[in-house]
């Protein structure tokens, strides 16, 4: 059996669920993307293809195995884009919730079967169908667990709105001893360096009491800034708008001490070794275009 335990984002990783690439299926029609960051390599010809894709993600199980991680890894589907497994559920202490997504890759949680059946069942909950949320909107921090949001009224108009506020008030009736802090982020079907797809893409809390922030992803000023006094402003990198459309915020923690990082984030990952992290790097540029990157394509299911 899998005995669940995550409370953070950073406590030394055991077992995850790693994405997978293969048989992704051909590049989507225009009107199928499901965020601008994917319509625009749709359009520029410059979509990902498979076998770079499959590369970039047996670099990061390699490195799982380097640090004695448990992996598991989706039954593969015909044609189907199974990269992104934090979507599709999450792990807060010793509860597995699978996410209320889109319609279309409902299937993706079938192709975890396999490893539910080694979940006791009593841990596995689902969400009531009115309230929409996404993994990568979700961050267990202690006492606390942040959560990106779209407050706004026009909610239905944004196929990159995800997680609503009903999802929110469940999240704190689930866990009724955590502080739940929801954060809105700015919304574009359109541009992707104007749209914040989740949490993640923002925002990353790191060890030694660091975190990365991106301002403009944040709707409403006082929410960026109550995260910013929370860190304090003295441990927050800021990442630019070009950066955030690279998804530098969108790294992974295997440790305290120890992250997985894109190779090409230069700026950061040259922070991050300063301030005494181990950067492990890897290429992920060819994922990223689908406005998803490390935290997105891994689901964390114990960290010590």
């Amino acid at each position: 059996m899998i005995s669940l335990h995550v409370t953070d984002e950073i406590s030394r990783l055991r077992a995850v669920v790693l994405g997978t690439a293969k048989s992704n299926g051909p590049t989507p029609k225009l009107q199928d993307a499901y965020d601008p960051k994917s319509a625009e390599h749709i359009k520029a010809g410059t979509y990902p293809i498979e076998a770079d894709m499959v590369a970039e993600m047996e670099a990061v199980a390699a490195i799982f195995e380097k640090y004695g991680v448990k992996v598991y890894r989706p039954e593969v589907i015909e044609d189907y884009n199974q990269i992104f497994a934090r979507d599709i559920a999450f792990v807060i202490e010793d509860k597995l919730i699978i996410a209320n997504i889109l319609e279309d890759r409902s299937q993706e949680i079938e192709a975890l079967e396999y490893m539910l059946k080694e979940i006791d069942p009593s841990k596995i909950i689902e969400f009531p169908e009115h309230a929409h949320i996404e993994g990568g909107d979700v961050m267990p921090w202690g006492d606390y667990i942040f959560v990106g949001t779209f407050k706004d009224k026009d909610y239905r108009k944004y196929i990159t709105a995800r997680t609503n506020m009903e999802a929110v008030h469940h999240l704190q009736e689930l866990f009724p001893n955590k502080k739940v802090v929801s954060f809105s982020l700015k919304k574009s079907n359109f541009d992707p360096r104007e749209n914040a797809l989740h949490l993640d893409c923002c925002f990353q809390p790191l060890g030694k009491g660091k975190a990365i922030l991106h301002k403009e992803g944040f709707l409403i000023e006082e929410e960026y800034e109550w995260l910013l006094n929370f860190f304090g402003k003295e441990n927050c990198f800021h990442i630019t708008k070009d950066e955030m459309y690279h998804m530098n915020s969108n790294i992974f923690s295997i440790s305290p001490e120890v992250v997985i990082s894109e190779k090409n984030f230069t700026r950061l990952n040259t922070w991050l070794r300063k301030e005494g992290f181990t950067v492990e790097e890897v290429p992920y540029a060819e994922i990223a275009k689908q406005e998803g990157l490390l935290r997105c394509s891994t689901m964390p299911l114990i960290r010590d």
